[in-house]
C-alpha cells in the first residue's frame, strides 16, 4: 500500500506510492491486437452505466498465496498479506437481486456491447485488497501475533460500519494525475475507478445519487474524529481469521522459525519478489547494495544525470509487442524502463538496469546494520580499478526472471573488488570475520567475509559465492510456449554477441557527464536511487541531489602525475576545494550557524530602526517650516559648517580676556587674581548703594564706557557689542590684590 517517495529508507525498498484498491473486474490486456480492451471501450462501456453507491465491509486479514524465495528448502515460507473486504448487497422494493448483481450483468453486457476483448475476465473478482507481497515473518508465533493485531483493527471497523461503509473522501484529485489541476475534480463517495495500473488512476465514474444523511454519518466516522469510542469498547475479535481462498492458509502451517544459521553465501543470489533470510545478528531486511549503474533514463531524484552509460542500449532485448511473452508474474513490466499505455498493464517503472555487486543489508545500526556515513568511509578507502564488463548471454532463471549474465572474471578489477568488499564489510562466517582500519562493520551483509569471486558463478569458478554480476530485465515472465521462449533468447543473444564483438575485452561504462572515465561503482540505497558513485583507482568520490554536487570527505592525496592540473583528480578534496574555494566572508557567514545569522540579522535590524528613531526625532525638532525630511538630512549633513565657529568666537571674545591676566609678581606665586567686570560692578552699585564698598580698582582707571543697564541681546547687538569692546582701553591692573577670592594655577 506504499507510503510515498521517500529517498532514504532502511529497508531499501522502492518507494511507491499508495495504491491501496479492491479490484472488482479485471480488464486485462489493453492491446485489442492481442485479444485485450482498449481503454476507450472500457470508458464507452462505463458511460453507459448507472448504479448506486456501493458500500463495503471488512472482512478480516489473511496470509498465505506466497510463492517460493528460493533460498532453500528450510528457509521461512513467503506469504501474502491481503485484506479480505465485500460488497454489501441491498435491494430495491420487490427486487430479486441485489443491486450489485444488477450492476455486474449489466457491467458485462455493457463490455460486449463495445466489442471487449477476450483478455477480460468472464467473472467478477473476490474483493480484497493486496497489502504485501513476499512477506517472512520470524516464526509463526510472530505471525499469529501479528495477524491478531491487524484483525483487531478490522474489529474496530466492523463495529464502526456494521452495515459497511461507502468508501470516499472530502478532497480533490485530477484523473489522470498527470493533467494536475486542468481536470481536478471533488472526489465524493461511492465513484467506481478505471485502474491502468494499480499505481494510476485515469478516471472516476460517479454514482447516479448522492448518499443520504445515514450513509454519509457513516462514511465520515473516522474523518471527523469520533472512532474514539469504538476503539476502547472493541477489545475482542468475533470473526475467524485463520481462513482463506487458497493454500497455506493460516490455520494449516506448520510451525517453523527461521534460523539464521540456516544462512549460505548464495543467498546472495536472491528472489527479489520475496523477502530475505537474514544473516545472525540481523533483524530487518534491506535491498541496499553496491553495483554497476546502466540506466540510459534514469528518474531517480538523487543524480543530477540521467543517463549512467551510453555503451549498451537494452531496448534490443525486450519484447514488448508481446510476439514471445505472454505474462509478467507480478505488476512490473520490464525494470529497464517501462511505457506508459504498454498492452499489459504493467506498472509504469523507470529505467532502472543495473548490476548488483554486493548487498549491503539494512543502513540501520540498531537492526544491526551499518550506518550510512560509515560505510561510506569504508568505502572511500577501497582501492579498486576501472570495472571492465562483458556480457555473456540472455537467460531465464528457476525463479521466471529474464536475466543478462555478465562474464564472472574472478581475476578482473570485479573479481578484485568483490573480494575487498568481503573481506571488509562481509560477515562473520565459517569463522572468518571481515577487517577494515576504521573498526566500521555490518551484521546484515548478505555476504560472507571469507567469501571470494572465485567461489561465484560461472565455468571456472566454484558455484558455491554469491560473485555473480547479473542484470534482471523482468521478474517471473511467462512465455506463450517453450518454442517462443527459444526464439526469444536466440534473438536476444545474437544481440549479446555484437556485444561481445564489439568490446573483446569489455568495456568500462560511463557518459561525457557521468563517471567520464569510466568504470564508477555507485551506491545505491535502492534499485531506482544511486546514492554516491565511487571512482576507480582512489580518484574520489562524489554524491548529487537534485543537481547539485557535495565534495567528497575522506580521499588521499592526488593519484595522478600533475597534482590538481590532471583532470582525472579534481574529484579529490584538496582539488576540489582549490577549484571551488569559497570566499572567507562566506566561510565566516556560515560558521555563525543559524542562531548566530538571526542574531546578526535582529542586531543590525534593531540598529537601523534606533538610527532611524533617532533621525525622525532630531528632524521633528530642527527641521525648518516647509522643509521635507529629505532636504533635512542633507542639511543636516552638510553640517553648520563656520557660521557656528563665527559665532562662537564672538560669544568668547565678549569679555576681556583681551587683557592679561597675571602680574609677573603673581606669575611668580603662581597666584592670579580674577579681575571684577566693570559693567556688572556698575550695575552692582546702583542696585544696591547701600552695600557698596571701595571698588578694588584703581581709582585713576578709566571707566567701561558701558554703563547702561543690560538686556539680552541679539545677533546684532553681540557684533557692536563685541566692537565696542575692542575700542575700549584696558584698565591697570591694581598693584596690591586684597580680594579673597584666590584661583590656584
Amino acid at each position: 500500500v506504499g507510503g510515498g517517495y521517500k529517498s532514504f529508507d532502511y529497508s531499501g525498498k522502492m518507494p511507491y506510492i499508495d495504491s491501496s484498491h479492491t479490484e472488482l473486474l479485471r480488464i486485462g490486456s489493453l492491446d485489442p491486437e492481442y485479444g485485450g480492451t482498449s481503454i476507450e471501450q472500457v470508458y464507452d462501456a462505463m458511460d453507459s452505466l448507472s448504479f448506486p453507491p456501493f458500500a463495503v465491509f471488512p472482512e478480516y486479514v489473511k496470509g498465505g498465496g506466497g510463492g517460493g524465495s528460493g533460498d532453500g528448502d528450510n528457509s521461512v515460507p513467503s506469504s501474502d498479506i491481503t485484506l479480505i473486504v465485500s460488497v454489501v448487497d441491498s435491494y430495491t422494493d420487490y427486487a430479486s437481486y441485489s443491486t450489485y448483481d444488477d450492476f455486474l450483468d449489466n457491467l458485462f453486457d455493457a463490455m460486449d456491447a463495445v466489442g471487449g476483448g477476450a483478455c477480460m475476465d468472464d467473472h467478477d473478482t473476490d474483493p480484497h485488497v493486496s497489502m504485501s507481497r513476499g512477506v517472512k515473518f520470524k516464526s509463526l508465533t510472530h505471525q499469529q501475533k501479528y495477524f491478531f493485531q491487524v484483525n483487531l483493527e478490522v474489529a474496530v471497523w466492523q463495529s464502526m460500519y456494521p452495515k459497511g461503509v461507502v468508501i470516499g473522501s472530502k478532497g480533490y484529485a485530477s484523473f489522470p494525475p498527470e493533467s494536475k489541476s486542468a481536470n481536478k475534480m471533488y472526489v465524493g463517495y461511492g465513484n467506481l475507478y478505471f485502474f491502468f495500473d494499480r499505481a494510476n488512476i485515469t478516471k472516476a465514474f460517479l454514482p447516479n445519487r448522492d448518499l443520504t444523511d445515514k450513509e454519509l454519518g457513516y462514511a465520515t466516522i473516522y474523518s471527523s474524529g469520533n472512532a474514539g469510542t469504538y476503539y476502547e469498547e472493541t477489545t475482542t475479535i468475533d470473526f475467524d481469521y485463520n481462513k482463506g481462498s487458497g493454500s497455506n492458509d493460516n490455520s494449516d502451517q506448520e510451525y517453523y522459525e527461521h534460523n539464521p544459521y540456516g544462512w549460505n553465501a548464495r543467498m546472495a543470489k536472491h528472489d527479489m519478489t520475496d523477502g530475505w533470510d537474514l544473516p545472525p545478528g540481523c533483524e530487518q531486511e534491506g535491498e541496499t547494495f553496491l553495483g554497476i549503474p546502466l540506466s540510459q533514463y534514469s528518474d531517480s531524484k538523487l543524480q543530477g544525470t540521467r543517463s549512467f552509460q551510453d555503451q549498451f542500449d537494452f531496448e534490443t532485448l525486450l519484447d514488448r509487442n508481446f510476439t514471445y511473452i505472454q505474462k509478467f508474474g507480478t505488476n512490473h513490466g520490464w525494470l529497464v524502463g517501462e511505457e506508459v499505455d504498454n498492452g499489459a498493464g504493467s506498472i509504469v517503472d523507470k529505467d532502472t538496469a543495473h548490476i548488483p555487486l554486493f548487498y549491503t543489508g539494512t543502513l540501520n545500526p540498531d537492526m544491526g546494520g551499518i550506518d550510512l556515513k560509515d560505510l561510506i568511509k569504508v568505502m572511500e578507502t577501497i582501492d579498486f580499478g576501472e570495472l571492465y564488463i562483458k556480457p555473456a548471454f540472455v537467460f531465464q532463471d528457476d525463479d521466471g526472471s529474464i536475466k543478462l549474465q555478465f562474464e564472472a572474471d574472478a581475476s578482473s578489477a570485479l573479481g578484485y573488488l568483490y573480494n575487498s568488499l568481503c573481506s571488509m564489510l562481509g560477515i562473520t562466517w565459517n569463522y572468518e570475520s571481515p577487517y577494515n582500519s576504521l573498526g566500521l562493520y555490518s551484521n546484515c551483509a548478505m555476504h560472507a567475509a571469507g567469501d571470494r569471486a572465485k567461489y561465484g558463478c560461472g565455468p571456472d569458478n566454484a558455484n558455491t559465492g554469491g560473485f555473480c554480476p547479473q542484470m534482471t530485465l523482468a521478474y517471473r515472465v511467462g512465455f506463450q510456449s517453450e518454442e517462443h521462449a527459444a526464439a526469444y533468447l536466440e534473438r536476444s543473444n545474437n544481440y549479446v554477441d555484437y556485444w561481445r564483438s564489439l568490446y573483446p575485452s569489455g568495456v568500462a561504462v560511463g557518459t561525457s557527464e557521468f563517471c567520464t572515465s569510466g568504470g564508477c561503482l555507485a551506491l545505491f540505497l535502492q534499485r531506482q536511487d544511486p546514492l554516491m558513485i565511487f571512482s576507480p583507482n582512489l580518484a574520489g568520490s562524489w554524491v548529487e541531489f537534485m543537481g547539485g554536487t557535495v565534495a567528497p570527505t575522506i580521499s588521499p592525496a592526488p593519484t595522478f602525475d600533475g597534482g590538481c592540473d590532471d583532470l582525472r583528480n579534481s574529484k579529490l578534496d584538496k582539488c576540489y576545494r582549490q577549484k571551488h574555494a569559497r570566499k572567507a566572508s562566506s566561510v565566516a557567514w556560515d560558521a555563525l550557524g543559524a542562531v548566530g545569522q538571526l542574531s546578526l540579522f535582529l542586531l543590525f535590524f534593531m540598529a537601523s530602526t534606533l538610527t532611524l528613531s533617532i533621525f525622525h526625532a532630531r528632524a521633528r525638532s530642527r527641521k525648518n517650516d516647509g522643509e521635507s525630511y529629505l532636504s533635512f538630512f542633507i542639511r543636516d549633513m552638510r553640517g553648520p559648517g563656520k557660521k557656528r565657529k563665527k559665532k562662537l568666537r564672538k560669544k568668547i571674545g565678549r569679555g576681556t580676556l583681551d587683557q592679561d591676566l597675571l602680574e609677573e609678581d603673581q606669575v611668580d606665586n603662581k597666584i592670579r587674581t580674577v579681575p571684577a567686570r566693570p559693567g556688572k560692578l556698575a550695575l552692582s552699585h546702583k542696585k544696591k548703594p547701600k552695600r557698596s564698598a571701595t571698588p578694588s580698582f584703581d581709582p585713576d582707571a578709566t571707566p567701561r564706557a558701558s554703563s547702561k543697564p543690560r538686556r539680552r541681546p541679539n545677533s546684532g547687538d553681540r557684533s557692536r557689542s563685541g566692537t565696542a569692546h575692542a575700542n575700549v582701553p584696558a584698565a591697570d591692573p591694581p598693584k596690591e590684590i586684597k580680594d579673597p577670592r584666590r584661583q590656584l594655577v
